[in-house]
């Protein structure tokens, strides 16, 4: 069943940010998901939405969205975000097609 990442980030240093980006598409791309939205301008419908990005990322089974994070690969960046930004990051199940 397909999960999704949603990750809401407040980036309180963009220098050490970049560090983080610099290395994310290369090591996201060892995986099988996919980068859905990258949004730093979302249109607000409810509510206070004050993160200043929001990522949307795809994965084929919880199983492989965790393997990506929780891959040395991953990891080896991670305190670059971590010094850069502040998050909320849940793993979402897909639903399933319905049945005729």
């Amino acid at each position: 069943m397909t999960v999704y990442i949603v990750a809401r980030i407040t980036i309180d240093d963009r220098k050490a940010y970049a560090k983080y980006e610099q290395g994310f598409m290369e090591v996201f791309s060892l995986f099988d998901g996919s980068l859905l939205s990258v949004e730093e301008s979302p249109h607000i419908l409810e509510g206070d939405w004050s993160c200043t990005r929001t990522v949307l990322i795809a994965f084929p089974t919880r199983d492989m969205a965790l393997a990506w994070y929780n891959s040395p690969e991953y990891r080896a960046i991670l305190p670059h975000r971590h010094a850069g930004a502040k998050a909320q990051i849940a793993i979402l199940n897909g639903l399933t097609a319905p049945t005729t």
